[in-house]
């Protein structure tokens, strides 16, 4: 079977609506075995934690679902349409924004520029449901606005991490992979990405995020799955959390 009859088959032969489920995945980086049988779901609008410790495997979740590790098995499902088989622009397609942790802004590049560079996912239309405009972004992001003519490398941290997110948000993603984006920064703009996290829940968009700040996901989350060693040890309610807190302490030295 094609991928692409593989992946028509599968959208409609799912029954859960969520926005991505994972079930049984494994991943690999050359011959070190890094997921082992990670399995969750995802509903759309929903915002989702990864916590755990370095090398606990949260990053290495985020990049198999785009088909960015060396091997990956199991499933991978993007809105009901199986990706585990698929190359990663086709896995993007279905409506993902990944913002890594190295945020990957083109220093030579003027903010502008930087949003402008990426294509829009296919059907989007900027200022149409999903992509957003410039005007949109820039009053979501009013520092960008002002140094829009700035080249990366003149921004400063936080301003290149809202450009980050920014720049996905251009693209008409809405199923947000976001990695460590309070990490480092100043804590007048982690509380301003806390709002941006806030906001686009409500606008209806899918989060799921990596954090090794736990108070900043805190109040942010509707679940929460602790990882170690690569698996997912507890999965967390955000209705839950106050009682689970001396587990997660110990689990994760907060």
């Amino acid at each position: 079977m094609s991928a692409a009859k593989e992946a028509t088959g599968a959208a409609t032969n799912t029954a859960t609506g969520a926005a991505l489920e994972l079930e049984r995945l494994h991943a690999w980086y050359g011959e070190s075995h890094i997921l082992h049988d990670v399995s969750l779901a995802v509903q759309p609008g929903e915002v989702v934690t990864l916590l755990g410790r370095n090398g606990a495997g949260r990053t290495t979740t985020l990049r198999a679902i785009l088909g960015l590790t060396s091997t990956r098995r199991g499933s991978v499902r993007v809105h009901g349409v199986e990706a585990i088989h698929l190359p990663t622009h086709r896995i993007a397609h279905l409506g993902i924004g990944y913002c890594p942790e190295e945020r990957g802004i083109f220093s030579s590049l003027s903010t502008e520029e930087n949003l402008l560079l990426p294509p829009l996912l296919k059907g989007n239309k900027a200022g149409a449901n999903g992509a957003m405009s410039l005007e949109e972004l820039y009053a979501l992001f009013p520092n960008l606005y002002e140094r829009r003519h700035s080249q990366g490398t003149r921004l400063s941290g936080g301003e290149q991490q809202m450009l980050a997110l920014a720049r996905i948000l251009r693209s008409g993603a809405r199923l947000l992979l976001l990695d460590e984006i309070s990490e480092g920064l100043a804590p007048v703009i982690v509380q301003a990405l806390a709002r941006l996290i806030v906001t686009l829940k409500a606008r209806g968009y899918t989060i799921v995020m990596v954090e090794q700040n736990f108070h900043f996901a805190a109040p942010l989350a509707d679940r929460f799955h602790v990882m170690e060693h690569g698996r997912i040890v507890k999965t967390i309610g955000a209705a839950a959390l106050q009682a689970e807190m001396p587990a997660l302490t110990e689990l994760l030295g907060v």
